[in-house]
């Protein structure tokens, strides 16, 4: 592990084994900005879809949110949230493959929901979210970031603004000149 990662666990530890609610809740955002990424590529790797780990990813830090008051320290701290997010994305799949064993039989009402119109021209979701991911792709770093924590996983410009550390008023304008960008590159290609 690079020693980046391991500065700043030493301070979301020292601030965890704190008594003060702020101390939590400032755990809490060093922890959001230094593993949500990395949480995310864990995640995905496990359920593939973008929109399901980006459930996923939500429900990880609410549980990361709700037992920073049980981190002991037995384990680094990202054993321990690589532990909880392993068992989420594990969980919704579970889950997921509850729901799809549901019968048909049973339920006729599913079957309209199954039933859609061929037509060649329409594109199905999947080659959507590809094109949009490759257009993202193109965007300079920081206009794919803003973009993606704005668009995909629906944070307010504030949210974006404690995560990045950049002004609202510039993450605005950075995340219309995304939008922009990728307007032009869906519809030239």
């Amino acid at each position: 592990m690079c020693p980046f990662f391991m500065i700043k666990d030493t301070e979301i530890i020292s601030l965890l084994q704190s008594e003060s609610a702020d101390d939590h809740q400032k755990a809490f955002h060093l922890i959001l900005k230094s593993y949500k990424e990395r949480l995310y590529y864990l995640i995905r790797k496990i359920l593939i879809d973008h929109e399901d780990t980006n459930d996923v990813v939500q429900e990880v830090f609410i549980k990361i949110w709700k037992n920073l008051d049980k981190f002991r320290g037995d384990s680094s701290l990202y054993t321990w949230l690589y532990r909880i997010a392993t068992n989420e994305a594990l969980s919704f799949l579970r889950k997921r493959k509850n729901v799809q064993n549901i019968s048909i039989d049973d339920n006729p009402e599913l079957l309209s929901y199954l039933e859609t119109p061929s037509n060649a021209t329409l594109m199905s979701g999947d080659e959507i979210s590809l094109k949009l991911q490759k257009a993202v792709l193109q965007l300079p770093e920081k206009q794919r970031l803003v973009f993606n924590l704005k668009y995909f996983e629906h944070l307010s410009y504030e949210e974006i603004s404690e995560i990045t550390e950049t002004t609202v008023g510039g993450l605005k304008a950075t995340y219309h000149a995304a939008v922009k960008k990728i307007e032009d590159i869906l519809t030239t290609h």
